[in-house]
């Protein structure tokens, strides 16, 4: 049996942030990614920005965004689902994260260069996902951290003397390692169709993973199973609209789509079933993911006209046009006096005074404009699943916690597996990165002074 001081599992930002600092605090660390090198990193290879406190304009990040406003936005994003403890402990080290992720490597855009809309919560780093994960691997090596690839870890179990062991399936087969610290950093379930069809029946089927095909949940599991507390709420996710005709796994943010406030969104019997225009403002994307996600079949269709296709972005895949709307729901595989009826019946309500609609059910309250103008356009619709929003309880040292609250001994987490204590619920731009990022710096100096102790 081959003993380490810290293993970390998982291989995204929170998983190198990790061990970085656990290898910074003199531990030897080895990292286990259950993907192949290619694929490494996680959903962090997707996405572009951290949500950070700041009292102040930074190089990469305007205005002002101080704890209160932090704090004020994760209430009511969640609906009070979070532990103010914890919450208040990410609020408090994002200040000083971006400065420490500069130090191992990670460049950041500049807030004025005017290659990016103005924000004054959330400072991008520069190249995207892909240059962060291949930036922060690159210092890991440096230091000397044992990174291996194709490896899966399948159990976790108490230890005798040295806590816990883990079990990890490679190529050469299974192998016991016995770590002084275990940190945990190695996401949701999202990509474990078996787990999603327990929480959402059929419909699991139709939902798209935007990240990495290997979230499977086997880590989580394994750590609800040795006794530690669940937090969250296994039937919620972080879900956007996405273009149904994207992968089932890994197409990342590109697949979203932008248009659905513009138009009307319809089921596959062609009638609406919420109001277009509620959310128009960045929160729509994730309301428009789980709104899709329960309405029959798990599929949904953006309609539009010519005229108002000029409006948003487009999909990366081509707009589905006809020369009537009839034409337009036979391509959908829809009846077309359904989708008719249904285009009648919004075109006549709309009040152009005020951009809504009047006598509607259910109502359009803002950006209505007439579906009029041929060709008329669509595009299919899915909810694209980020991460789930079940994971495990832990206190402000990243420490996990049983069910009566005290800590399971050498075991540490960072990143989705533990962010539903400070986001049970909603999402911000943003703070998923953030939750890896200072969690998991927390997580490997914590797991190297315990292994270390």
């Amino acid at each position: 049996m081959r003993r380490c001081d810290v293993v970390v599992v998982g291989g995204g930002a929170a998983a190198l942030c990790a061990a970085i600092a656990a290898r910074r605090s003199g531990a030897s660390v080895l990292l286990l990614e259950s993907a192949p090198k290619d694929l490494r990193g996680g959903n962090a290879r997707h996405s572009r920005n951290f949500r950070i406190m700041h009292d102040g304009p930074t190089p990469f990040i305007q205005g002002r965004y101080d704890a209160d406003d932090y704090r004020s936005d994760l209430r009511r994003v969640t609906g009070g689902r979070m532990d103010e403890t914890v919450a208040d402990r990410l609020i408090g080290d994002s200040a000083g994260i971006v400065g420490w992720l500069e130090e191992n490597g990670v460049r950041f855009q500049d807030a004025g260069d005017g290659n990016l809309p103005f924000s004054r919560k959330t400072a991008f780093f520069l190249g995207g996902g892909k240059s962060l994960v291949n930036a922060l691997y690159a210092t890991a090596g440096r230091l000397g951290v044992e990174v291996r690839y194709d490896s899966e870890v399948r159990r976790l179990e108490p230890g005798d003397g040295w806590a816990p062991s883990v079990t990890v399936r490679c190529q050469g087969g299974e192998q016991v390692l016995c770590a002084g610290a275990v940190v945990a950093a190695s996401g949701g379930f999202q990509a474990n169709r078996d787990w999603l069809r327990e929480c959402w029946g059929a419909v699991a089927d139709q939902i798209v993973t935007r990240g990495t095909p290997h979230a499977t949940g086997t880590v989580l599991k394994g750590l609800l199973d040795l006794g530690a507390a669940p937090v969250g709420d296994a039937g919620y996710g972080h879900m956007v609209a996405v273009d149904a005709r994207s992968p089932r796994f890994d197409g990342g943010i590109v697949t979203r789509l932008d248009g659905l406030a513009q138009g009307i969104v319809v089921d596959r019997d062609g009638c609406r079933f919420a109001d277009e225009g509620s959310d128009i403002g960045p929160t729509r994307f994730s309301v428009w993911g789980d709104r899709i996600a329960r309405c029959p079949g798990g599929v949904a269709f953006s309609i539009f006209d010519s005229a108002i296709e000029r409006r948003f972005r487009p999909s990366i895949f081509p707009t589905i046009r006809a020369g009537s709307v009839g034409d337009l729901a036979v391509a959908l595989g829809i009846a077309p006096e359904a989708l008719e009826r249904t285009v009648s019946a919004y075109n006549a309500a709309i009040r152009t005074s005020g951009g809504n609609t009047e006598g509607l059910d259910p109502p359009k309250s803002r950006v209505a404009a007439p579906i009029a103008v041929p060709p008329f356009g669509a595009y299919p619709v899915r909810a694209g699943l980020t991460s789930t929003h079940l994971g495990v309880r832990v206190d402000e040292r990243a420490r996990v916690l049983d069910r009566d609250g005290i800590p399971l001994d050498g075991i540490f987490a960072a990143g989705v597996i533990m962010a539903p204590n400070v986001i049970g619920r909603g999402y911000l731009a943003g703070i998923a990165m953030t939750i890896g990022a200072v969690f998991g710096r927390i997580a490997g100096r914590e797991a190297a002074a315990h292994a270390l102790r």
